[in-house]
């Protein structure tokens, strides 16, 4: 690995004593795609290098099954699996599938309670309700490029949110940063639900106990692999519990702070293909 990576922890870089994952978790957003969305031939060959090994990789990322799928799609990962929606979803690629995939778990939890206290402390907040068919129910639209799209609908009263079974929420607040989410949630407790807070006003809440870990744990026991043989890379506070699931975990460069002290190791930023690095280092290039 080049020069851009930094220990952490008193653990080894991934490649340099020949220790090599059979698990491979993958952030998307910050990690895989740039902040324009743009997916570098370096970083695209590295992905598919690895898979081509017979290491399985697996997409583990926030965005539901809808927007996760042209992202697997653009790599050209047509079979083993993928989290969506911050662990609450968990897809099976399948080529010989009628889709090219199955919808292999599908957790959701009564948001009613949260989002009716979490409207009485931000009433101007944007809210977003994910149904377990990976479709939105929005009380309004998000900003340019955050939720569009045909599985996207915007809803006549904040009523219809608290009567549907949700895989995840997110609320979106203009007005507040993420140190303003941050308080408000360790206030309130959020008793019922697992959350993370975005790098801008953004928050994202998933049943109890489900995270991209969780999801993880699962894949990794009917894949048989070691715990120890499991690497994963990301760059949000929604990959914390992810590093502390993997046998070695990296952080991309262009994370927060508070993200790169979870990780073992720190690589180059999105825009300097950080992950390539990685993965390349794997491959002994």
């Amino acid at each position: 690995m080049t020069d851009h990576v930094i220990e952490n922890r008193p653990r080894t870089d991934p490649a340099a004593d020949h220790w090599a994952p059979k698990l491979v978790a993958l952030d998307i957003d910050g990690t895989i795609l740039d902040h324009d969305q743009r997916l570098t031939d370096r970083v695209r060959e590295a992905v598919r290098s690895v898979a081509d090994l017979g290491v399985h990789v697996v997409i583990a990322t926030g965005r539901s099954l809808n927007e996760t799928l042209p992202v697997l799609d653009r790599l050209g990962l047509v079979s083993g699996w993928a989290v969506c929606s911050n662990g609450s979803v968990t897809l099976r690629l399948d080529p010989l599938a009628p889709k090219g995939y199955e919808v292999a778990e599908t957790v959701t939890f009564d948001p009613a309670d949260v989002l009716t206290v979490l409207r009485e402390h931000l009433p101007t907040a944007l809210y977003a309700l994910e149904t377990g068919a990976g479709n939105f129910l929005l009380t309004a639209p998000f900003p340019a490029g955050e939720l569009e799209g045909p599985h996207v609908r915007v809803v006549d009263t904040f009523e219809e949110l608290i009567v549907e079974q949700a895989c995840r929420v997110v609320v979106r607040s203009p007005d507040h940063t993420s140190d303003d989410f941050m308080a408000l949630t360790r206030s309130l407790g959020m008793h019922g639900v697992n959350y993370s807070v975005g790098w801008t006003a953004w928050l994202d809440l998933a049943p109890e106990g489900i995270s991209k870990a969780s999801a993880l744990e699962v894949i990794r026991g009917r894949l048989a692999v070691d715990a120890g043989a499991t690497l994963a890379v990301g760059d949000g506070r929604n990959d914390i519990e992810m590093f502390g699931w993997a046998g070695r975990s990296v952080a991309m460069g262009n994370a927060t702070e508070d993200v790169k002290v979870h990780a073992d190791l720190v690589t180059g930023p999105v825009a300097e293909d950080g992950l390539a690095e990685v993965l390349e280092g794997l491959l002994g290039r």
